[in-house]
């Protein structure tokens, strides 16, 4: 079960990274908030790309690696302007999506396959993580899907999902040949040096008044939490079926919320019980399926 527990660590770090990130930032540039928040990845990833042996490594690898690079640059944007656009309410609730997608995108890019018991879990928890952030709604539980072709944002974070789906599955792809450590780094080092012209193009009417105010320390301690987040990720994708993986990692939803209630003193959280339920008898279906 040590996947289980560094999917479950993994989950922690993004809720902590995106709690503190939300708490320490307020009414900032969200391009200049994404930047800082992936360059104080850099201490820890560096020093761990020098300090982890190199893999030899072969096409395959280079062959996910880039190919997975620009999709993640593009979900990163995609992402930031789902946030943007839409409400909360109306789009994050298709993050949900991603472990559902990877049922397919798992099989047709790696040839894993979910067994029934664990199928079942993954919609359990996609269930729940979307019941979860649609609190408040007087619309009903379909708001959400109803709003699509109105709010562009819901349309981007389903795309977003779709994409995390695909660059998961090159990531397993491309630390099955090489290392889950090294991969982890150089991955998101080269992530980090090809974000810098889109956050100086898109912050750089911000990027001055960001800097002398110091804005950007708030984002060191999400920034850490982040660089742990990724760590973990890929050290638990290397023990199971990507799909498995992410759907556990979605407790950081759960988690967020928790988050949210106890850091942020925000309410409604009654309300997402029957989602709280539903991740967790998901989970229990996913650790246990083979």
């Amino acid at each position: 079960m040590e996947w289980v527990i560094l999917s479950l660590t993994s989950a922690f770090f993004l809720a902590t990274s995106d709690a503190l990130a939300k708490k320490a930032v307020v009414d900032q540039n969200e391009y200049l908030v994404a930047w800082f928040r992936l360059l104080f990845t850099l201490p820890i990833l560096i020093l761990m790309l020098l300090l982890v042996p190199w893999p030899k490594l072969d096409y395959v690898f280079y062959q996910a690696f880039f190919i997975a690079l620009p999709i993640e640059l593009i979900t990163v944007i995609l992402y930031i302007k789902a946030l943007k656009l839409s409400p909360l309410s109306l789009s994050m609730p298709f993050l949900a999506l991603t472990p559902v997608f990877l049922i397919a995108v798992s099989f047709i890019v790696l040839g894993e396959k979910v067994s029934f018991m664990g199928g079942s879990g993954i919609f359990l928890i996609a269930a729940g993580s979307y019941l979860l952030n649609i609190h408040g709604l007087k619309r009903g539980l379909f708001e959400p899907f109803r709003a699509i072709w109105k709010e562009r944002g819901s349309l981007f974070m389903i795309c977003v999902a779709l994409l995390y789906s695909i660059t998961s599955s090159l990531g397993k792809m491309a630390i099955e040949h090489s290392s889950p450590l090294f991969f982890a780094a150089s991955y998101f080092i080269a992530l980090n040096i090809a974000f810098v012209p889109i956050a100086l193009f898109r912050g750089r009417g911000d990027l001055k008044t960001f800097m002398q105010k110091k804005r950007y320390r708030n984002l060191f301690a999400p920034g850490i939490c982040y660089a742990f987040m990724v760590i973990t990720h890929m050290s638990a994708m290397q023990l199971t079926k990507v799909a498995y993986m992410v759907s556990i990692k979605r407790t950081s939803l759960l988690m967020a919320v928790l988050y949210g209630y106890f850091m942020l003193r925000e309410e409604n959280i009654r309300s997402r019980l029957l989602g709280a339920v539903l991740m967790f008898v998901g989970f229990v279906l996913v650790v246990t399926a083979k």
